[in-house]
């Protein structure tokens, strides 16, 4: 089998156009230790989406994920939330959000507005930093009680850590069953946060 012949042929489709399991090969489960330089992206990108949604626009934006707690490992990508008011023009958010430079993704299975949106893939795998941004509107979000969890539990946090480094063993190639397995441990963790922390981010 030609394998080059397979790789150009991979590289010759747009990403909208790739199987999962060539998006997997292409895009594999990278685990880095923790960096600081993320906080500084974050916060150069929070700049950028801004612009590109409006302030008027946005009701709280979060960095969260595993790049957003220090000394943790993680993908090097940075998940961001942005949650917009109910007056927010949509249609107008996603023209913004493309000529930011962004790939819009839709999520029909999750809350409205179903966007996501993601920076750094390329035909030709990653390329700089890479960005997920999930846009919704406001809520009561288990992502950000999952992550103050982490800031003041380091033992949790390492014990997370270890999961994803055994988990990236098994599933470099298949991002779904990578992100499925971890789904026990984020839905205790998130249950002890919010017995802990209350309505923290109730609205």
């Amino acid at each position: 089998m030609d394998t080059r012949r397979i790789g150009w042929c991979i590289m010759s489709k747009s990403l909208d156009e790739m199987t999962n399991e060539e998006l997997w090969k292409l895009f594999p489960i990278i685990i880095c230790n923790h960096d600081p330089v993320w906080k500084e992206n974050y916060l150069l990108e929070k700049a950028v989406i801004e612009k590109a949604i409006g302030i008027d626009n946005i009701s709280r934006i979060n960095h969260f994920g595993s790049t957003a707690v220090p000394d943790l490992v993680a993908k090097p990508t940075i998940d961001i939330l942005v949650e917009i008011k109910d007056t927010a023009d949509t249609e107008k958010l996603i023209i913004n959000m493309k000529e930011a430079g962004y790939i819009y993704s839709p999520q029909p299975d999750n809350p409205a507005p179903h966007m996501m949106y993601m920076k750094g893939y390329t035909t030709e795998g990653f390329k700089g930093q890479a960005y997920h941004v999930h846009v919704r509107y406001s809520g009561d979000w288990d992502e950000l009680y999952f992550r103050d969890y982490l800031f003041s539990h380091p033992d949790v946090a390492d014990e997370y850590g270890k999961l994803k480094l055994e988990l990236k063993k098994k599933f470099e190639y298949n991002r779904d069953r990578y992100t499925n397995a971890k789904t026990d441990f984020i839905k205790k963790i998130t249950k002890l946060a919010r017995t802990e922390m209350g309505n923290k981010y109730g609205v």
